[in-house]
């Protein structure tokens, strides 16, 4: 048989655990599917790749070696699958060195279906061509150093971390402070932060996000439903924002629509690809309706 593809399924998942970890339910711990991801699908990275180096990085070298599917499992993923469970001796520590992706894994195989329809064990029926069959075997474990099957995170990836952030929820403030007036217009604001900045570990990459506030819906409370600004606004005498009510109790919050740019190990900044929304808490005000009275000033 000539060599074809090797196909590695590197199950690197769950980038940052506790050392100590009692044992518990994998899925509380390790699922693969509930666990960060390069952006492959089903919470493990999908990667095919050709050539020597990657046989002798699996260990699987030769004929033979095209006859597996081959993945780098953390033992946290392995004893999930096997009885459910995670416990402590599943998390081991490697030693690391600048710009390099380091992490124990466990190197398996599992038998494919060739395409004329045998394998190096016996197929089951039905069993297409690409099929796996059989059992994970183990073939060795330790710390492995897998940069180059840990590519830099995509900008699809920063965002589902982007939009998992605890982004400030903006106050709205109004003035006049407490009851307004009808016929006076009512001043809206923010004084909240409108930027903030985050660093997050993504599969052992330095990613900082840089949220900046780009879009303000302030919800009135009344039959105008909303007012859209793309800034914060300013206290009197400098208001931005003004909303005309009529007598009566309103209910008024501001959502802000977030954008930011990520860089990745100190790189150029790139657009985060989307935006996210918080809503800040409500205010509740009353305006009241001023009505004139005659006085005797020589009263």
């Amino acid at each position: 048989m000539t060599r074809s593809r090797f196909r590695l399924i590197g199950a690197l998942v769950c980038a940052t655990l506790a050392a100590m970890v009692s044992p518990s339910p994998a899925s509380a711990a390790c699922r693969t599917l509930s666990c960060p991801t390069t952006d492959l699908g089903d919470g493990a990275a999908n990667v095919a790749f050709t050539g020597a180096a990657v046989g002798e990085l699996v260990g699987g070298v030769g004929e033979g070696a095209v006859d597996y599917a081959w993945r780098l499992a953390r033992l946290c993923v392995i004893s999930d699958e096997r009885d459910g469970t995670c416990s402590a001796q599943d998390f081991r520590n490697c030693p690391q060195e600048v710009g390099r992706v380091i992490q124990y894994l466990v190197v398996q195989r599992r038998p494919v279906v060739r395409p004329d329809g045998t394998a190096v064990i016996p197929v089951p029926g039905n069993r297409q061509p690409g099929e796996l069959i059989g059992r994970w075997e183990d073939m060795r474990q330790g710390c492995i150093d897998i940069t180059s099957l840990n590519p830099p995170p995509s900008p699809a990836e920063v965002f589902s971390y982007f939009e998992r952030l605890p982004l400030p929820t903006l106050t709205t403030q109004h003035q006049p402070p407490g009851d307004g007036l009808s016929g006076l217009p009512v001043i809206f604001y923010t004084d909240s932060p409108t930027t903030e900045t985050f660093t997050v570990d993504i599969r052992g990459f330095s990613v900082v996000i840089n949220a900046t506030a780009e879009k303000y819906t302030w919800h009135t409370g009344d039959a105008a439903g909303e007012l859209v600004t793309t800034d914060p606004g300013k206290p009197y005498p400098d208001q931005t924002i003004t909303h005309d009510y009529r007598s009566g109790t309103y209910t008024a919050h501001l959502t802000v629509t977030w954008g930011a740019t990520f860089t990745v190990n100190g790189s150029a900044p790139a657009d985060v690809p989307g935006s996210t929304t918080t809503d800040g808490p409500p205010v509740t005000f009353d305006v009241l309706q001023a009505r004139p009275v005659l006085t005797n000033p020589y009263d």
